[in-house]
């Protein structure tokens, strides 16, 4: 877990993996709009995050994400490992994995992903998010407020981080 901790405080001196001019502009606008503004900027950090160079790794983190969506969940684990073989530096495809193993309840498998995903794409605010809400159901609510403010930071209009933070998680 201080790994992941390492990697959250951190964030603001470490390059993505891919260090795209159109996302580092969308973290900035994120970052000042307004709430009203936030959604839209946050769904076009979502596309960028699935864009894949290769047009069939994109597809199947699509289709993987349908499949989670769906809870079809052995299907979705077995598209996402099979993608991550092939295209380790996809950093939201280990975040799509992670969240797979958020649902299942398979915090090990899920933290070890999220600092995977982390370590590729530092500012993912839903993996942080996902962190800190498995810190909070283990009982370390400073590690939980943590890694909500840090999230809070990127994507300031994240409800579940100042809900969290307001409940002094």
């Amino acid at each position: 877990m201080s790994e992941i901790l390492n990697l959250i405080a951190g964030r603001r001196s470490r390059r993505p993996a891919a260090d795209l001019a159109e996302l580092s502009q969308l973290f900035r606008r994120l970052s000042a709009c307004a709430a009203g503004e936030a959604v839209e900027t946050e769904d076009r950090i979502w596309g960028v995050w699935m864009h894949h160079p290769h047009r069939a790794a994109a597809a199947i983190l699509e289709t993987a994400t349908r499949d989670i969506a769906a809870r079809r969940y052995d299907i979705a684990e077995t598209r996402l490992t099979a993608l991550l073989r092939s295209a380790p530096l996809y950093p939201e495809a280990w975040h799509k994995r992670a969240t797979l193993y958020y649902l299942q309840g398979r915090d090990e498998e899920c933290v070890q992903d999220i600092q995977r995903t982390l370590e590729l794409e530092p500012r993912h605010f839903a993996a942080m998010l996902h962190f800190a809400e498995i810190r909070l159901g283990d009982g370390a609510g400073a590690e939980a407020r943590y890694a909500f403010a840090a999230a809070l930071t990127l994507h300031p209009h994240l409800p579940r981080a100042r809900e969290a933070l307001a409940d002094k998680a």
